[in-house]
């Protein structure tokens, strides 16, 4: 059985993830997701998450695409998930490229960045979000001072 693994937040499911957890699963038989935790985002990424670990994680199960998820909690788990999930692939988004590299020298595995979905990620969503509110706020704003 060939074992494919992939770390993120998934925060704000979108199809981009969707297309990301597809293809990785396409380079295997069964695909690990490490879910990065609440904490970890915060206290290393800086990074506040809309939805909690508990409710990212219960929605990346629901994926036919995932087999297992487990929690990220740091950054140097990785070569020890290798060993421990028997992995034989490592997968990330391309934006992520050779960052990783050292990981295929150090426990074996093939490494893969994969291409992302151009138009589509959490943070254009939470952009998209913000701007609309705004506008939406300015135009009740004149409104209420028109009347």
């Amino acid at each position: 059985m060939k074992r494919v693994i992939t770390y993120g937040t998934f925060d704000m499911l979108h199809y981009g993830h969707i297309n990301l957890l597809r293809r990785a699963k396409a380079l295997g038989d069964y695909l690990v997701v490490a879910l990065s935790t609440d904490e970890f985002n915060w206290n290393s990424k800086q990074k506040k998450t809309y939805f909690s670990y508990a409710k990212r994680k219960q929605l990346l199960e629901a994926i036919r695409y995932v087999d297992l998820v487990i929690p990220e909690e740091n950054w140097d788990q990785k070569i020890n998930d290798m060993k421990l999930y028997q992995i034989d692939t490592f997968v990330m988004g391309d934006d992520w490229a050779g960052q990783f590299d050292y990981l295929q020298e150090k426990t074996g595995v093939d490494v893969v960045y994969l291409p992302r979905t151009p138009e589509i990620s959490t943070t254009q969503i939470k952009k998209d979000l913000n701007s609309k509110n705004l506008v939406t706020k300015h135009a009740s704003a004149a409104e209420r001072k028109e009347r």
